[in-house]
């Protein structure tokens, strides 16, 4: 469950952007206690506001339907309808709503699963109340949102990408931004992948910043969630 301590420092957590219009969030969770914590620790402070609850997929369909949230908080099991396939409804029909996956799962395939779904972002269920906040935050602020230790385990279970996909998808995207974008998907950093393809670190971020604006993306993480929604990543 959601902690409700201080972190260690004992700071309070101010948001960086306070809005004159509150972030209006809807809670998505069969567990009624759970749901409870998350509007006492929400509602009417750091700038969100709870403009809906629902127990079960059905009733989130329907409360994004008549109260359009800036944000879902998903739960993966979800009676009626589960979260994935709720996700996947909801970008459907209304892809402005931005949802974020709160799990106890943080298993590589449920990961790979929600963002093949289309959400912005996936979070475990034992965040402290101060990094719950954050994380909702930065979702809203930059519109995705992979914490450190899910990209880890990500990256450790991603095998291959699949480049013959993207060619096909996309072919303004050149086989040099290919190689790039596959050592992306692995972690590697600028000096690394430049010692794998034989270039300099200058040719790297030049072929970074093609691949960000050929696939709508402003950084490293929002590619690698990029890859995930085409399906091109294996866990082969």
């Amino acid at each position: 469950m959601i902690e409700t301590a201080r972190s260690h420092s004992g700071a309070v957590l101010t948001p960086k952007n306070v809005k004159k219009d509150k972030v209006r969030l809807l809670l998505a969770d069969d567990h009624s206690l759970f749901r409870a914590g998350l509007k006492d620790l929400l509602d009417g402070t750091h700038n969100f506001t709870i403009i809906g609850e629902a127990a079960t997929g059905p009733e989130a369909l329907e409360m994004v339907e008549k109260k359009r949230p800036d944000i879902v908080l998903m739960d993966i099991r979800l009676p009626g309808m589960d979260g994935i396939a709720c996700t996947r409804q909801i970008k459907k029909t209304h892809p402005e709503v931005t949802v974020l996956v709160l799990s106890m799962y943080d298993d590589e395939s449920h990961v790979l699963e929600a963002f093949n779904a289309g959400a912005n972002g996936y979070l475990s269920k034992l965040l402290s109340a101060q990094d719950l906040v954050r994380a909702i935050e930065t979702v809203h602020q930059e519109g995705y949102l992979i914490p450190g230790n899910i990209m880890t385990r990500l990256m450790g279970g991603i095998r291959k990408l699949d480049l013959s996909a993207m060619e096909d998808s996309n072919g303004v995207v050149t086989k040099s931004e290919l190689r790039v974008l596959a050592s992306l998907v692995q972690g590697h950093s600028n000096k690394q992948i430049a010692e794998e393809i034989f270039v300099s670190e200058k040719t790297v971020k030049n072929h970074l910043n093609h691949l960000f604006k050929k696939l709508g993306v402003k950084n490293r993480t929002e590619a690698v969630v990029k890859a995930i929604e085409r399906g091109l990543v294996s866990m082969q």
